[in-house]
C-alpha cells in the first residue's frame, strides 16, 4: 500500500514510552517516523501539516471493541465501527469475541482479518474465545486460534463458572505467553441484574447487580491466575474494592493489569434517571463514591488502561425497556474529548492520559510499546485539545446508544494516521 512522506510542524509531541513532552517537528517517511526535531538533509515531504496548537502522540489502542463482524450488519460492522474508531484517534482495536457466530474458530478469526483488510483503516487485533460459544463448558482450540491470527483470549462479558476449567484455560494461555481478558463476576450473584443494586434499583423496580458479585469474581480470578502463572487483564472494573485487589496483586508481583471505561469515570447510577437505556452498561455504573475511587486508581496507575468499551446497537433496539435493552455504549469517537475532562480536573497530566490510551493498553496485551522515536511505526493521532464541538446522533458509528448527545465537547482529533497514511482527517 502506497505511503507518502509527511512533515508535521510545531505540534506538542507526547510520547509516554520515552517521556517526551515538547514542541517540535516530526517527519514521516515510508510508514515510519523518520526524525523528531532536526530534519535530515534533503528531506522533501509530499505534505506539510501545521500542528501548531495541537498535540501529536501515538495512536490510541482500544481493549474492548465490539465490531459485530461476523454479524447481521444491523448493529454495525467492522467497516462502520473502524471508521468511528479512526475518527476517535484509535489506530488499533482488540475485537471482542462475542460476535455472531462467536470468534471460537479459525474461520471467524480469518473473516475478521479479511473484513479489516477490505476496510483499509486501522489495525484489528482478533481475540479468540476461551470456550466454544462462550458457554464455559470446554476449551476452544486455542493453538488453532493463535495460528489463525488471534493475539489474546477472552470470554467477553461472561465469566467461566467452572473454576477448574478456568485454571486449565489460564495454564494453556500461560504456555502460549498470551494475555487473557477476564470479566470478573460471580454470575449467580449477579443474576439478571440490569443496574447497580441499591436504593435506586429498588425505587425503579429494576433487578440489581451487586458490587459484591464483581469483588468475589475478581478475587477468584486473581487467585486462579496466580496459580496458573497466567498474564491476565480485566478490561473494565467498577468498584473501589476491585481496584484495591488489583493494587495488592500488583504489589505482590502478579502479572495483572486492569482498566476502566470513561463512562464509569464520568457517570453514576443516578444518570439512569427515568430508565435511560443509553447508560445501561456492564459492569453497571455505580455510585459517586465508587466513581471517585476509580478515578484515583486511574491517576495512580493501578488502572493503567482507559477504555471506550465500544458496543454499538442499531435501530432494532430503539425504544426497548430497561430490562430488554442490551448492555453497551457506543462512544469511541467521543472518548478523547470526554477524557480531556480528567486532565482539566487535574486528575491526570496530558502525558499520563496519553499513556492510559497507548502504552498502557499495549503493555496489557503484550504488544510492542508505541512510540514517537525515530524508526517507530507511524501510527499517530494529532488532536486539538481545545477545539469545541458537540456530540450528535449522526456520528460515524451505526450505534447512537450513548448519553453524550448535546454535551459540549472540547478536544477533537484532527488526523489519524496508520503507517503514515491518513485514515481520518477533520478540518479545524
Amino acid at each position: 500500500m502506497k505511503t507518502e512522506s509527511r512533515l508535521i510542524r510545531g505540534a506538542r509531541l507526547l510520547d509516554p514510552c520515552t517521556g517526551l513532552d515538547t514542541v517540535a517537528d516530526l517527519a514521516i517517511d515510508r510508514g515510519r517516523i523518520l526524525a523528531v526535531g532536526e530534519l535530515p538533509a534533503g528531506f522533501t515531504p509530499t505534505e506539510v501539516i501545521d500542528g501548531q496548537g495541537c498535540c501529536l502522540c501515538p495512536g490510541f489502542i482500544e481493549t474492548s471493541f465490539q465490531g459485530h463482524t461476523p454479524g447481521s450488519g444491523r448493529d454495525g460492522s467492522l467497516a462502520s465501527e473502524l471508521r468511528a474508531a479512526a475518527a476517535g484517534g484509535f489506530t488499533s482495536v482488540l475485537l471482542r469475541p462475542d460476535t455472531s457466530p462467536v470468534a471460537d474458530t479459525p474461520g471467524v478469526i480469518r473473516e475478521q482479518q479479511a473484513e479489516a483488510a477490505a476496510a483499509g483503516l486501522i489495525r484489528v487485533l482478533p481475540c479468540g474465545a476461551l470456550t466454544p460459544g462462550l458457554r464455559g463448558r470446554e476449551l476452544s482450540e486455542m493453538a488453532a486460534l493463535l495460528e489463525a491470527g488471534a493475539v489474546a483470549f477472552g470470554q467477553a462479558q461472561r465469566s467461566i463458572e467452572d473454576t477448574q476449567l478456568l485454571r486449565l484455560a489460564l495454564s494453556y494461555a500461560a504456555d502460549f505467553d498470551r494475555t487473557v481478558l477476564l470479566h470478573p463476576e460471580d454470575a449467580r450473584l449477579a443474576a439478571d441484574g440490569v443496574m447497580d443494586e441499591g436504593p435506586l434499583s429498588l425505587r425503579l423496580g429494576l433487578g440489581g447487580r451487586p458490587r459484591l458479585a464483581e469483588d468475589i469474581g475478581l478475587y477468584r480470578d486473581l487467585q486462579v491466575a496466580r496459580l496458573a502463572g497466567a498474564r491476565v487483564h480485566f478490561p473494565t472494573l467498577s468498584s473501589a474494592a476491585a481496584a484495591e485487589q488489583i493494587d495488592a496483586a500488583q504489589a505482590a508481583g502478579q502479572a495483572v493489569t486492569a482498566g476502566v471505561s470513561i463512562h464509569h469515570l464520568l457517570l453514576t447510577s443516578q444518570d439512569i434517571g427515568t430508565f435511560n437505556t443509553h447508560v445501561k452498561i456492564l459492569p453497571p455504573l455505580r455510585d459517586a463514591r465508587q466513581r471517585e475511587a476509580l478515578r484515583q486508581a486511574l491517576a495512580r496507575g493501578t488502572l493503567s488502561v482507559l477504555s471506550a468499551q465500544h458496543e454499538p446497537w442499531g435501530p432494532d433496539h430503539r425504544g426497548s425497556t430497561m430490562t430488554a435493552a442490551p448492555f453497551g455504549i457506543a462512544a469511541i469517537e467521543y472518548l478523547l474529548p470526554l477524557a480531556l475532562n480528567l486532565v482539566r480536573a487535574g486528575l491526570l497530566s496530558m502525558l499520563q492520559l496519553v499513556q492510559r490510551l497507548t502504552t498502557g493498553p499495549a503493555a496489557a496485551l503484550g504488544l510492542p510499546l508505541p512510540s514517537l522515536a525515530p524508526g517507530s511505526v507511524a501510527d499517530l493521532c494529532l488532536f486539538d485539545p481545545e477545539q469545541p464541538w458537540e456530540a450528535s446522533a449522526n456520528g460515524w458509528s451505526v450505534g447512537d446508544n450513548h448519553p453524550y448527545r448535546h454535551w459540549e465537547l472540547r478536544g477533537a482529533v484532527r488526523l489519524t494516521l496508520r503507517d503514515g497514511r491518513i485514515v481520518h482527517r477533520r478540518e479545524p
